[in-house]
């Protein structure tokens, strides 16, 4: 299937990607709320650079030529082998979008979490803010490969649940409430291979302000 998808993308894939920066594009990539640097010491500010810059950057480049490829394509079979593009892409550029926001520095709102309906939520279905981490973290380190670890909000059950996905795959059974990134750009140059610490230290920084919101929100 991915052999047939590169055939298929060539060559207006190609020429999409080569594009330059002036052409229009659908999507963008969104400012960070915060300096590279002010996620420190837990996040360095190399990785927000390469991280943010570089391979976010890549997933939207990836979708705006998907997209633009798709649009043009004469006929259903290639469209179909568009379908893992603007899904590898689309998902990059929607969770790291996401993910962007679910990070805040230590001496803002990073890490904190006060008395209120997330707070009460998590302490309902896990127990508390502590059980939750644990096996939040438990569930992520176990991903083999790259994916995602996520808190989502279950609107049929209305509660939280602890999902993980693979790849750049979104979050769709749930409502992402927080989201980790658990692929190895995200921390391989400030923790190597010891993805628990990455993920010990990443609690420091959850903006749990915008978790709530998105939690109130998808509890309507």
């Amino acid at each position: 299937m991915l052999s047939i998808a590169k055939s298929a993308l060539r060559p207006s894939l190609a020429r999409a990607f080569a594009a330059p920066a002036t052409s229009k594009s659908l999507h963008t990539l969104p400012d960070l709320p915060y300096a590279y640097n002010a996620l420190e010491p837990y996040i360095s500010e190399a990785i927000m650079k390469l991280h943010h810059s570089k391979h976010h950057q890549t997933y939207v480049n990836g979708l705006n030529a998907a997209e633009q490829a798709y649009a043009t394509s004469p006929s259903v079979r290639e469209k179909i082998a568009l379908q893992s593009a603007l899904k590898f892409n689309g998902g990059g550029h929607i969770n790291h979008s996401l993910f962007w926001k679910n990070l805040s520095p230590a001496n803002a709102d990073g890490g904190k979490l006060p008395e209120g309906p997330l707070k009460k939520a998590i302490e309902r279905d896990f127990g508390s803010v502590e059980d939750l981490k644990k096996k939040f973290n438990a569930a992520t380190v176990a991903i083999q490969g790259s994916g995602w670890g996520w808190l989502g909000y279950n609107s049929s059950s209305k509660t939280l649940e602890i999902v993980t996905t693979a790849n750049q795959d979104p979050l769709l059974s749930h409502t992402p409430i927080i989201g980790v990134d658990i692929w190895e750009h995200a921390f391989y140059l400030q923790y190597q291979n010891v993805k628990a610490d990455y993920l010990t230290a990443i609690w420091n920084v959850v903006n749990f302000k915008e978790a709530e919101q998105r939690l109130v929100e998808a509890a309507k």
